[in-house]
């Protein structure tokens, strides 16, 4: 799919990854965002005038749906849902600080909230001749770390999801892409890891896995996680968790 002249709705796009994606795709797109933050919804906006923009708390399924009822009644068709909002914390359960309220927090932005959105805007999705769903995902969905067990278990949760939304929909004209990213230079990671990938790295490979229609595009490092992985689940288990 060649991103010219597309409806793309982009959800947390106001930071990192989504507003990297935002400024590449905005000059010749038509773009759609949902993002939680009204201040930073704001000021995207003064950047991206034509940016039409919907605030939502992805923790929130009811106001979730109303958001996406406005937008199926604004919106005639879309060929693009890019699923990137995503939230993660690093406590351990072992940890004085762990609040149990942020697993149906985690839970529900980074994996029911995208199956919402699957379902309620398949029909958008489906006037179009070819249209695409690309779930954001993260090397941790192949082998996960020893804190966040929450954000990896959610990302686990959305590879399984998207590989049957898959098969579910083969036989229609939308796809379900995934982009399986390393430790991106963002301020969700802020604090944690080195060697990361620059958001304007990562945004530019995931816009090239789209219009090659990669299936399963493991981006940097996550190549190298995959390949050891296949050859040596029991390394690639061993590196995560001494991550």
């Amino acid at each position: 799919m060649k991103l010219i002249n597309k409806k793309i709705l982009i959800t947390g796009a106001t930071s990192g990854i989504g507003l990297a994606l935002v400024e590449k795709l905005y000059q010749n797109n038509d773009i759609y965002i949902i993002a939680i933050n009204e201040h930073k919804i704001k000021e995207l906006q003064s950047r991206f005038p034509d940016v039409v923009a919907y605030q939502a708390d992805f923790s929130n399924l009811i106001a979730l749906q109303d958001v996406v009822n406005v937008i199926n009644h604004e919106i005639q068709s879309l060929d693009l849902l890019i699923n990137n909002a995503a939230v993660q914390y690093t406590p351990m359960f072992t940890d004085n600080d762990f609040f149990v309220k942020s697993i149906t927090d985690e839970i529900t932005t980074n994996f029911t909230s995208i199956c919402y959105l699957c379902y309620f805007l398949l029909p958008l999705l489906n006037q179009q001749h070819s249209a695409i769903i690309l779930n954001v995902n993260s090397g941790l969905a192949i082998a996960p770390k020893s804190t966040s067990a929450i954000y990896c278990a959610t990302k686990a949760a959305l590879n399984s999801f998207s590989q049957s939304l898959r098969y579910q929909l083969n036989n229609t004209q939308v796809q379900v892409l995934q982009a399986f990213l390393p430790l991106v230079d963002t301020a969700m990671t802020e604090g944690r890891g080195s060697s990361k990938m620059s958001v304007d790295k990562v945004s530019k490979a995931i816009i090239k896995g789209i219009e090659q229609t990669i299936i399963d595009h493991d981006i940097g490092k996550v190549k190298l996680l995959r390949f050891i992985d296949r050859l040596l689940p029991s390394l690639a288990k061993k590196i995560m968790r001494e991550n």
